[in-house]
């Protein structure tokens, strides 16, 4: 009970530290000291959003509770973007496709791997509603195709850019299917994204938590998650110069971005896989995927018609080829509904092969 109490303390203590470390780190010039409490806060406020998530998850239950955690770290890191776009000008034109295009691989293959990795070591077998995860990967090929791979075949724009009417159309068409797939997830189909239920092992769960206590978490998880994407962004500047002295390439910058705001999502994934809740690690994962696209180009969209900002959107030979790979692999591993160690590693080789070529394109 009193590890319990002094747990449940620490989740709601971390993420305030997180926000004054934040707030620190804005008002001086950080040294090396406040790096360090920088990177200490940003895992503290990831280990403390995904506590609260999952407090907020028993209390709505599937598949809400991991829509809120999806929701909430797509906003905060669509808004990061947003002020990336307008502090860097047209040297940032092809930081939204970087970033979407690293977070498609690493919810899809580093995410995804891991934790058919840990789940299929754990309990051999796993299985999950391949209804959902189709519909959510279905609609992932069409988003990514038209705002990531067509702009690099059209003939109206430069190579790898869309006109605004093109532009206009790929954001709409973006935002459409994700709010299609989050009725479906939600309303429709919600049966769809639901765990099988075991009778033997119904009455073993904890009662949910009272409204208040949900609220409270609910407010501490966005504290949270502004905390893990505030931090990160203190971060950058230390990332970009490390990058740049291993004269690595500059998408690299957005890959680690990418993987630092994954953080609580990616973690909060791992153990409901480790726990044998492998439909709530691919409800995470899909929803995720889908919102990180869904409310990106919409916005970068914007930014780009009314603000005059650049935009380049369209990806290399090389990243086609992964993103190709990466949905062809998708498509045998979702379409089974059930999964092991195998494809755990499959796809955690295609993630390895993208860190790698990043670094050495």
């Amino acid at each position: 009970m009193l590890q319990n109490r002094s747990m449940h303390h620490a989740h709601t203590l971390l993420p305030l530290v997180a926000i004054a470390v934040l707030a620190v780190a804005f008002l001086t010039t950080p040294g090396a000291g406040l790096l360090v409490l920088a990177a200490a806060g940003m895992i503290g406020a990831v280990v403390a959003a995904v506590h609260h998530a999952e407090v907020v998850a028993h209390r709505v239950g599937e598949p809400f509770g991991t829509l809120v955690l999806a929701v909430a770290v797509t906003t905060i890191e669509v808004a990061l973007i947003f002020s990336v776009m307008l502090a860097g000008g047209p040297d940032n034109a092809t930081l939204p496709r970087d970033t979407i295009f690293a977070a498609i691989m690493i919810i899809c293959n580093g995410v995804v791997g891991i934790c058919l990795l840990v789940g299929g070591l754990r309990h051999r077998e796993q299985t999950f509603r391949i209804e959902g995860t189709g519909s959510g990967l279905a609609a992932l090929v069409a988003m990514a195709s038209l705002s990531l791979v067509l702009p690099t075949f059209t003939t109206s724009s430069p190579a790898g850019t869309y006109t605004t009417s093109q532009l206009t159309f790929a954001a709409i068409s973006s935002l459409a299917l994700w709010a299609v797939f989050v009725f479906i997830q939600t309303v429709r189909h919600r049966d769809y994204f639901l765990p099988a239920i075991d009778p033997a092992n119904e009455q073993k769960h904890a009662p949910p938590p009272p409204a208040a206590q949900a609220w409270v978490s609910f407010g501490l998880l966005l504290v949270a998650l502004i905390g893990v994407v505030g931090l990160a962004k203190v971060l950058s500047p230390t990332i970009e110069a490390t990058v740049a002295a291993m004269q690595a390439p500059k998408a690299v910058v957005g890959v680690v971005i990418a993987l630092l705001v994954l953080l609580p999502e990616t973690w909060a994934a791992v153990r409901a896989a480790a726990a044998d809740r492998l439909q709530t690690s691919m409800n995470l994962a899909i929803g995720s995927v889908l919102a990180s696209i869904g409310l990106t180009i919409p916005v970068v969209v914007f930014a780009s018609v009314v603000l005059g900002m650049p935009l380049h959107l369209g990806l290399d030979n090389k990243d086609m080829v992964l993103l190709f790979l990466t949905f062809l692999v998708g498509g045998f591993t979702l379409g089974s509904g059930r999964t092991n160690v195998m494809q755990g590693a499959v796809h955690l080789v295609i993630f390895a092969a993208f860190l790698f070529l990043a670094l050495v394109p």
